[in-house]
């Protein structure tokens, strides 16, 4: 299909404007452009790959543990785990090909994060233009979010990458209503659905957006049937874990952050766009670029439609999250993957219409993003540490106990074969995964001395103990139910550990504390004496 002409450039004089070097005419277009994407997928692939064999945080342990197993066997986990299979089960294949090792699974998000360059420029491409398009394509390529979560075993790049498009596939079908992209909207839809839950707010957020749609239209029949028929489809392909989901949205989850307040903007800012500097950067080129569309002028016209209907989109759906939140805490910003689309698309169309001030804001939304490690930590846990010290002193049959019980996963992933786990809500089973039933209520009558009690007794004399406990003392993160008891059951099994005339302390471990991000962990070896 054709690209969309751009709109000569309003409001902005034309001696501002910029045009391409004469002698990149003597060159075929399609060439050009392969040329500007490979240039920009390799500065994107070198960007995301400096900390790529950083170590696990919690989640990603979580994650890597379920994939770990058989194919059969992760729906079920899942069921207890509270997330879709999507990700999981492609990081499974991945894992069978590729390892499971930190730098192999950082790779498939990688993988997932490159993509959106490509996909951004035919998404700009088709809707706005050959210039929106590669400025789309250079905001993907180096957008601080997607260069975060490419380097994690989480789905956060996968859910950016189906964001933009089931973003791009929802202008087509019901504002450009080009049909053929229904059944494109309907199927990311559906792969959103098995990704990651936001996918509800985006849906209702989408819903929305067509508000503007609706307003302008001429065929409000057709178009009701349209969204029908689409989002229909998506909800039939999800039938097959919608009994799944119901059950994960009734038995799991636990509060372990506190309902967002008033700084959700500063939130957005910061950790989707990358900072103030960018932001203030984008939104002079958007204003000038797309101000002429907010005028009575133009306000039925198509451009203004696709306009209103990309604010509508991400600013409902983190709105829609947000009040949800105030539930069931759920608004963190690395779930804010579906929405990146509809606002670095907007910018990018912004930016192509504002001539000379676009291309500069472009430039220094690039400039801005070089120091990496301003907004990607290198460090996101000490575990790999603490299991570095303290696996030459554990053998077989010695006991891991966990003062965060979502922190088993990944004690086990750095930790040797053949030890036994437990956590402060008894003993684990399974450490490669999470059982979030329930989870708040069991830690809560999980009596500190009564679950600790059979742990003990199980060992015999000469064998050891390993507690692991997170690092609390910086406190204003562990507010939230969850959060609070576990930093609360953390101390009291410290200080019975710490008492009990049985054990006697052997080791503990960080020596070298490097700043973890996320969550770090301070760990003491006992040794059972009588």
């Amino acid at each position: 299909m054709a690209a969309t002409v751009t709109a000569p450039v309003r409001g902005v004089p034309r001696v501002l404007d910029v045009h391409e070097p004469g002698w990149l005419e003597r060159f075929p277009t399609w060439a050009t452009n392969a040329a500007l994407l490979v240039v920009l997928m390799a500065a994107s692939v070198y960007v995301r790959t400096r900390y790529i064999s950083s170590q696990f945080w919690m989640d990603e342990a979580i994650t890597t543990g379920i994939a770990s197993h058989s194919l059969s066997a992760i729906p079920g986990l899942l069921r207890h785990d509270g997330s879709p299979p999507l990700y999981y089960v492609l990081l499974h294949f991945w894992i069978r090909v590729f390892g499971a090792s930190e730098s192999a699974t950082h790779a498939l998000s990688l993988v997932f994060g490159v993509l959106t360059v490509p996909v951004a420029f035919w998404a700009g491409r088709s809707l706005f233009g050959r210039r929106a398009g590669l400025m789309a394509a250079v905001l993907f390529a180096f957008s601080p979010f997607l260069t975060q979560y490419a380097g994690e075993t989480r789905m956060y790049e996968l859910m950016g990458l189906l964001g933009l498009i089931a973003t791009t596939a929802f202008v087509h079908a019901f504002v450009y209503r080009r049909r053929k992209y229904l059944i494109v909207f309907a199927l990311a839809q559906a792969a959103m659905l098995y990704t990651h839950a936001w996918r509800i707010f985006f849906g209702i957020g989408a819903v929305i957006a067509l508000v503007p749609v609706w307003l302008a239209s001429e065929d409000r029949r057709g178009l009701i049937r349209d969204v029908v028929m689409a989002f229909a489809g998506a909800g039939i392909l999800f039938l097959p874990w919608l009994p799944n989901f119901i059950y994960q949205a009734s038995h799991t989850g636990a509060p372990w952050a506190p309902p967002p307040r008033f700084g959700a903007p500063v939130l957005i800012s910061r950790d989707l766009i990358g900072g103030d500097r960018i932001t203030v950067a984008l939104l002079i080129a958007l204003i000038i670029g797309l101000a002429p569309l907010f005028t009575k002028r133009f306000r039925r016209t198509r451009e203004a439609t696709v306009m209103w209907s990309l604010i509508a989109l991400p600013v409902a759906t983190l709105a829609l999250a947000w009040l949800a939140s105030q539930i069931t805490p759920a608004f963190v910003s690395r779930y804010f993957a579906p929405v990146l689309a509809g606002i670095l698309l907007l910018a990018a169309w912004g930016a192509s219409r504002a001539g000379i001030v676009g291309v500069v804001a472009i430039v220094l939304s690039v400039v801005f993003v070089i120091h990496i490690s301003s907004y990607t930590p290198q460090y996101k846990s000490d575990m790999r540490e603490v299991g570095g010290e303290m696996a030459p002193l554990l053998h077989a049959g010695d006991l891991v106990i966990v003062g965060q019980p979502e922190s088993v996963p990944l004690t086990w992933y750095y930790l040797p074969n053949g030890l036994r786990y437990a956590s402060t809500l008894g003993s684990v089973s399974d450490p490669t995964y999470m059982n979030w039933v329930y989870a708040l209520d069991r830690l809560r009558k999980a009596n500190p001395k009564a679950t600790l009690a059979p742990l003990l007794a199980s060992l015999t004399p000469g064998q050891r103990v390993l507690f692991v406990r997170p690092l609390t003392e910086g406190a204003n993160n562990w507010k939230a139910s969850w959060t609070l008891l576990v930093r609360r059951r953390s101390a009291q099994w410290g200080a019975i550990l710490a008492a009990d005339p049985s054990l006697k302390p052997v080791a503990w471990a960080p020596h070298t504390y490097r700043g973890a991000c996320c969550v770090a962990d301070s760990a003491v070896l006992y040794q059972k004496v009588s």
